[in-house]
């Protein structure tokens, strides 16, 4: 889809196919043998499946991130064209090979892995280039996968801010397992950690994610001024907006879950949608969570994504 026009959202991320691999038991059996497995090639990356969520919400969308000049970046750019996302601001790169993620999805647990390829090549100045005419929003997605990103983001925090919108950042999981949160990152408007994510990002131990600790992480991220919004899954979400914490369940749905791939990314979309519309802190929390929800009724990270009425509706029914 090419430009037409200003956009409500500027979303700076990773672009890639996910190869979803379902079945009961993968492990890998050496010696070359074979297996079957169902499998699936959807849009993925944080960033694409974020962008296909906003604008599945209703918001006119543009993703800012980088492919190679070869097929998979072909079929990505497809992708994004078939969900209504913009993609005048992806760059293609000369030689470079699209990243791809392989997600084992085993019942209720998986495993990725991620070539990064050439998402890698992403800048700021690749961001900044799309701020005329200024979007209303920009989010930050997957830092911790573009290191040009997680170096370089205070810039586009600043140009954003002076065009006039607003920010939010969601780091995704440390491939490095490192978790060193860069020093703008508790500046912008709107943090979007999981509970782990949150608890490394405040320089705890990860492997401790009782209550208390992920409202302690939360609570120092927010001392620059942010919302910090953490995602927990089943257990639904909590944000410390102003030195209030305010918690949300998940509501039920008739709908199986078929997977969690990128429910995380569609929460981002539909707390971002809330926010645009000026809706409170709870508020947002409800059509995010259930957007999120939503998201987990179709196989990979888009399929399932909601519409706002779909996501309005449910959230008339998430519990606080």
């Amino acid at each position: 889809m090419t430009d037409d026009g200003p956009v409500d959202v500027l979303v700076v991320g990773d672009l890639n196919p996910d190869l979803l691999v379902r079945g009961d038991d993968l492990r890998p059996r050496w010696g070359q043998a074979e297996r079957d497995a169902e499998m699936a090639l959807t849009l993925g990356g944080s960033g694409g499946i974020c962008a296909a969520g906003l604008a599945r919400i209703g918001l006119r969308t543009e993703l800012c991130a980088t492919v190679g000049d070869d097929a998979l970046g072909d079929v990505s750019l497809r992708m994004l064209d078939d969900h209504g996302v913009r993609r005048d601001a992806i760059r293609r790169v000369a030689g470079g090979r699209t990243g791809t993620s392989v997600h084992l999805l085993e019942r209720a647990d998986r495993a990725i892995y991620t070539e990064r390829g050439a998402m890698v090549a992403v800048t700021a100045d690749d961001a900044l280039g799309r701020l005329d005419p200024a979007p209303r929003h920009v989010h930050l997605a997957a830092v911790f996968l573009l290191p040009a990103i997680a170096a370089d983001g205070a810039r586009i925090v600043a140009a954003a801010r002076a065009a006039g919108a607003t920010v939010s950042v969601d780091t995704n999981f440390d491939p490095e397992d490192r978790f060193v949160a860069p020093a703008w990152l508790t500046h912008v408007d709107v943090l979007l950690p999981n509970e782990a994510e949150v608890v490394r990002l405040s320089g705890r131990d990860g492997r401790a994610t009782d209550d208390a600790t992920v409202e302690a992480a939360a609570r120092e991220l927010a001392a620059d001024g942010a919302v910090v919004v953490v995602k927990r899954g089943a257990a639904g979400a909590f944000a410390i907006d102003d030195g209030r914490r305010i918690d949300v369940g998940v509501a039920p749905t008739s709908a199986p879950v078929v997977d969690a791939v990128g429910a995380g990314d569609s929460f981002d979309g539909g707390y971002v949608r809330a926010l645009l519309d000026g809706r409170s802190t709870p508020e947002a929390l409800r059509l995010a969570s259930a957007a999120g929800t939503l998201s987990t009724r179709a196989a990979g990270g888009t399929a399932g994504q909601a519409t706002l009425a779909e996501a309005s509706a449910l959230a008339a029914r998430v519990p606080a």
